[in-house]
């Protein structure tokens, strides 16, 4: 080990991993740039590769984080080096290791980006509703705030869809899970609006199901509506990054802000597993420690 650097028994590894995996080379160059930081890690701290410890590389991780590197990038450094320590081991170079018992750090799960309840008024106030497009984006707004859908949910709405005597939507989700939604009446009254005195303009003596429809006649698509949100957010003074997935952030954390049950919501948005649900409770715990610090007298 005394007469070969540590950058030989790197090398070493890629050339194996090349020829006996195939693998491309941007995996290539990832193997190489995480090793090769935790061996300058190894270098400046004074320690040969063959007396690494776990406490080691628990300390490089440590340190990453300290730098503010990702969660993922951790991940796939500590994956790097497990399968760099596995190639030592089974080329006899060195005896033991250190790798063995170092789980990968959970992915940090970022909690989604949401906005205020004033933020949505201005937002969806902001089309014109003297015109076809003005009424079509005010219903596409209304609807998706109202009902907390994905985007492409949205999008892809057929007017067959839509049970307006009940006030609900049947909704196809991922999986093509059909749930249904309820539409309060105030979305109701802007969606009817479009349906009753703009969709047909929209159609062009073309037949089709779709609900939402594009200046040509099409169904709208999802990088259409994300401009018109974009535009209406600018119109609106609203700096924030927001997205059409932001209105359906905002839908569940005021939903859960108000009372919601966690369930209920969790039915509503669709989604399978019950935590990702509980990650809009954090957003409203967050919410009202800010409106504690801003109102409470002595906060």
């Amino acid at each position: 080990m005394k007469n070969i650097s540590h950058n030989d028994y790197l090398d070493s590894f890629l050339d194996s991993v090349w020829a006996e995996q195939g693998l491309s080379k941007n995996t290539l160059v990832s193997y190489e740039h995480d090793i090769k930081s935790f061996l300058i890690f190894l270098n400046d701290n004074k320690v040969k590769l063959f007396k690494v410890q776990q406490s080691d590389i628990n300390s490089f991780v440590s340190f990453r984080f300290s730098k503010g590197i990702s969660s993922s990038s951790n991940m796939r450094l500590i994956s790097s080096l497990k399968k760099f320590f596995i190639y030592l081991v089974s080329h006899n170079f060195i005896k033991k290791n250190p790798t063995e018992n170092i789980e990968s750090p959970r992915k940090v799960k970022l909690l989604p980006h949401t906005i205020d309840v004033e933020s949505v008024d201005k937002l969806l106030n902001s089309p014109d509703l003297k015109t076809r497009f003005g009424a079509r984006d005010k219903a596409m707004l209304e609807i998706l705030y109202a009902c907390g859908l994905r985007v492409s949910e949205l999008v892809s709405l057929k007017f067959s869809q839509v049970v307006i005597e009940s006030n609900f939507l049947r909704v196809m989700g991922k999986g093509s899970k059909e749930r249904i939604i309820p539409i309060n009446d105030y979305a109701l009254t802007f969606l009817k609006t479009y349906i009753e005195d703009f969709r047909s303009e929209f159609m062009k003596s073309r037949k089709t199901d779709s609900l939402f429809l594009s200046n040509r006649g099409l169904e709208m698509t999802r990088h259409s509506f994300w401009h018109i949100i974009k535009k209406y957010a600018l119109q609106a003074g609203i700096n924030d990054h927001l997205s059409p997935h932001t209105l359906r952030h905002a839908f569940a954390t005021h939903m859960i802000n108000n009372g919601a049950d966690l369930r209920v919501v969790q039915l509503l948005l669709g989604h399978s597993d019950l935590s990702t649900t509980q990650l809009y409770t954090h957003i409203a715990k967050n919410e009202l420690k800010e409106l504690h610090c801003k109102n409470h007298p002595r906060a």
